[in-house]
């Protein structure tokens, strides 16, 4: 049976994502494309518009999963370096790949814990992290981690699900994700309990003002939220 009962602890947690995600990363980008219903590369194309990157950046991106964030980053930044780091093996390992395949040689990729990422302080001019919000143990943290890790005046971008507001699409929206997700997870990925985790953590998910409440007492300021897709997606922006 699906876990979908609350982790009791941090750790639990942790490991459980750690080994959904190693499970399921050859199937990950078909099933983004899937359930997105082609949208996701758009998104995460937008994410990176608000990085607001110059050619010359340094950039981070967390929990780069399989890299389609970071290469995205790479084209936008050809003469500065971008690193991508994450702690599933196997997606990075995809992720290197598509490096390679796109001769993204400003790229780096590197495995690493979002909450303890291994670069000194002041490091990078943008810090990136999509739809990994829901899945950390600690999102304070996160957003604290990452600030430490920007230069001053460095621009944090983030990209997350939320529940959409509009009473007709939310309920639209919920038996999609809450019933289709599951069995499409069944079929096309053979994973149903990985996909049935994914609306579980979003309906156990903060809401928008407290992401954006959790930036603030992190210590970024100019804090601002986006909406795509009718409210389902949002991209969350601050200033170190």
């Amino acid at each position: 049976m699906p876990n979908t009962e609350p982790f009791v602890s941090p750790e639990g947690k942790r490991q459980y994502v750690l080994d959904m995600f190693s499970g399921m990363a050859g199937h990950y980008d078909r099933m983004n494309r899937v359930l997105s219903l082609g949208r996701d590369l758009s998104w995460r194309r937008t994410l990176a518009e608000r990085a607001n990157l110059s050619p010359d950046s340094r950039v981070l991106d967390v929990a780069a999963g399989t890299g389609d964030v970071t290469l995205i980053l790479a084209e936008r930044a050809p003469s500065g370096k971008v690193v991508g780091v994450d702690f599933a093996r196997p997606m990075l390992a995809l992720a290197a790949e598509k490096a390679r395949r796109a001769k993204a040689e400003n790229a780096t990729l590197v495995h690493g814990d979002a909450l303890r990422l291994p670069f000194a302080d002041d490091t990078f001019d943008a810090a990136t992290t999509a739809f990994s919000l829901r899945n950390i143990t600690d999102v304070a943290g996160l957003f604290t981690e990452m600030r430490r890790v920007l230069r001053p005046c460095g621009r944090l971008a983030c990209m997350e699900m939320c529940k959409p507001t509009l009473p007709v699409f939310r309920n639209l929206f919920g038996l999609y994700f809450n019933r289709v997700v599951p069995i499409l997870g069944r079929t096309l990925a053979r994973n149903r309990e990985a996909y049935t985790y994914l609306p579980d953590s979003l309906n156990r998910f903060m809401t928008s003002g407290q992401v954006m409440r959790h930036l603030h007492e992190a210590g970024f300021r100019w804090v601002g939220c986006q909406k795509l897709m009718l409210g389902t997606v949002a991209i969350y922006v601050g200033l170190k």
